[in-house]
């Protein structure tokens, strides 16, 4: 499934292999939760450059169900894209539920959960887990896990963690009966253990000597607090197989995490973040730099007579221009905004998800060219 191709220090380029087309790793997955990365169409994802979308499993089956989207020819002819998709498990929304509302129960056999559309009662085991995702027909599948909080104590952490193995296993043997689509699925494990480096140690050797294809590095901090998500790599450093693809779950709300990522050895991640802030008017830029967080507010004031694109960087469309159509400026991106226009949503999202595919393309190639730490250091004194 995965084949590396170079390596600069930690840092790695590589290729994930599917039925559906080849990944260029590092990968950084746009989220398109409910078989849509919202505002954009298919041509958008494939004119910015996107190897693979990101799809949800506990939002896909409350609707419109993984029996539908089957009977439909699976998510790919359902949402009209044809290059590769992968579904997280449900597991973290699941715990983001438990967290927010209680409206979960958990047990050896998996998790009862009620609807936050409607209320209804629903249960995820991690053998139906995988029946959902082998029907939806994502060529990357995610094991069921509990994700832990990094609050939790370590009784509790543990508790969960071994349940994460247990239910690892039943995955496995789940997977060994096929699903209703002609293509290959591969599943990937997902190391858990909160913030307890001997925990994740301990659970880093028991998914790894599993037989996933590829190994998540999960848990409330990763992607959301970046020094500790860094600080539990590191404790995986020379820990996790070199011959398959590594998932950080989260990463990408900022161009510096997705270094502090790739630094470790990792060569997938996702956030929800480019396209969130997109949609309220944020946007990335280049010059604003490292304190600036690489982004800016087009709906503040002093964008309401800035004739400047979004970005003198990014070659996106509406930053560059084309020769139908001239750059679009921070002043008419702001007037969209203030107006509630949806224009400006679109215009940003697309921005966003392009100046995110521009970095790792130059973020690879600075990789093959043995320069990934001049990279990192450009980056991180803007």
């Amino acid at each position: 499934m995965f084949e590396l191709l170079h390596q600069d220090g930690k840092a790695r380029t590589g290729i994930i292999h599917t039925d559906h087309g080849d990944i260029r790793t590092p990968a950084f997955m746009p989220v398109g939760t409910q078989a849509t990365v919202k505002t954009l169409d298919i041509a958008d994802l494939h004119s910015i450059g996107s190897d693979i979308i990101l799809n949800n499993t506990y939002h896909l089956h409350l609707r419109p169900g993984e029996d539908r989207v089957s009977k439909l020819g699976g998510v790919h002819k359902f949402q009209g894209w044809d290059k590769p998709i992968l579904t997280d498990s449900g597991g973290f929304q699941v715990f983001s539920l438990a967290q927010k509302s209680g409206l979960v129960k958990i047990d050896e056999e998996g998790v009862i959960f009620k609807s936050h559309i409607d209320g209804s009662e629903h249960r995820f085991t991690p053998e139906e887990a995988i029946i959902i995702q082998q029907k939806l027909g994502a060529d990357i599948i995610m094991a069921f896990d509990q994700c832990t909080a990094d609050d939790a104590s370590e009784v509790d952490a543990r508790s969960a963690m071994e349940k994460t193995h247990r239910w690892a296993a039943r995955c496995i043997e789940q997977m060994k009966t096929p699903g209703p689509h002609a293509w290959k699925q591969f599943l990937f494990g997902i190391i858990q253990g909160g913030y307890n480096r001997d925990l994740r140690l301990e659970s880093t050797d028991a998914i790894c000597a599993m037989d996933f294809d590829g190994i998540a590095i999960g848990g409330e901090s990763i992607g959301y607090y970046m020094d500790k998500t860094v600080e539990i790599l590191k404790w995986l450093d020379g820990k996790l197989p070199v011959d398959k693809p590594r998932y950080t779950m989260g990463v990408g709300a900022s161009p510096l995490d997705v270094i502090d990522v790739v630094e470790q050895g990792i060569d997938m991640f996702d956030c929800v973040v480019p396209t969130r802030m997109a949609r309220n008017g944020g946007v990335f830029v280049k010059s604003s730099g490292v304190k600036g967080k690489f982004r800016i507010s087009l709906p503040k004031s002093p964008h309401v007579e800035d004739l400047q694109p979004m970005c003198d960087w990014c070659e996106c469309r509406y930053c560059k221009g084309t020769t139908q159509e001239p750059p679009v400026s921070r002043a008419y991106l702001h007037h969209l905004f203030k107006t509630d226009e949806l224009l400006g949503a679109r215009i940003a999202t697309y921005h966003n998800l392009f100046f995110m595919e521009q970095f790792m393309s130059v973020l690879r190639d600075s990789i093959v060219s043995d320069s990934f730490d001049s990279f990192s250091k450009e980056w991180r004194s803007l």
